[in-house]
C-alpha cells in the first residue's frame, strides 16, 4: 500500500500497542491475538495470530474476529495520525468478506482515505493464508474527539 507523504504519523507501531494494552486491556487479555505491526505516513498493517478460539464451525476465523481487526486498523491509523486519545470511536464500519480465513496469522493493510479534524475514513485489506489472498475489505469512519486542554485527563 503506498505510503501518503502529507499523513504523518504521531506515534509508532510499539506506542500503538502499549497505549492499547493500557486502555483496552480486554482485547487480548492474556494473549496477543491483535497488534500493530507497522505504522507509516497514512497507514498501517495489523495483525490477528488467529488460533482455535477465533474459529466457527467447518475450521473459518468467525467473521467476529475479522470485523475486530478491521476495527482495530482503524483505530490503530487514528491514534497514530490523529494522536492519542483513546477516546476516538468508530461511527460506521461495512465488510464484506471474500473466502475462508484459517488459523495463523491474517493481515490488514489499512489505510487513511480522510483524515479531519474530527473524522477519519479508512479503508483495510485483510490477506491470510500462504498466498496472501484477500479475506475481506472493510471502509470505515472513526469521529475524532475535540481536542482538550493539558489538564484535561485523556
Amino acid at each position: 500500500m503506498p505510503e501518503q507523504m502529507h499523513l504523518k504519523p504521531v506515534m509508532n507501531a510499539n506506542e500503538v500497542n502499549d497505549l492499547l494494552k493500557g486502555a483496552y486491556p480486554q482485547l487480548n487479555d492474556q494473549y496477543d491475538f491483535y497488534q500493530a505491526i507497522e505504522v507509516f505516513p497514512g497507514g498501517c498493517t495489523v495483525r490477528l495470530n488467529a488460533d482455535e478460539r477465533h474459529l466457527r464451525p467447518g475450521g473459518t476465523v468467525s467473521g467476529p474476529s475479522l470485523f475486530t481487526l478491521a476495527d482495530i486498523g482503524g483505530y490503530v491509523c487514528v491514534l497514530s495520525h490523529a494522536g492519542p486519545d483513546a477516546l476516538s470511536v468508530t461511527t460506521s464500519l461495512n465488510i464484506n468478506f471474500m473466502r475462508k480465513a484459517e488459523t495463523g496469522p491474517i493481515d490488514g493493510h489499512c489505510r487513511i482515505l480522510k483524515l479531519g479534524k474530527s473524522l477519519m475514513v479508512f479503508d483495510i485489506d485483510i490477506v491470510a493464508g500462504p498466498d496472501r489472498q484477500t479475506v475481506a475489505h472493510a471502509t470505515g469512519t472513526y469521529s475524532i474527539p475535540p481536542k482538550r486542554s493539558s489538564n484535561e485527563v485523556k
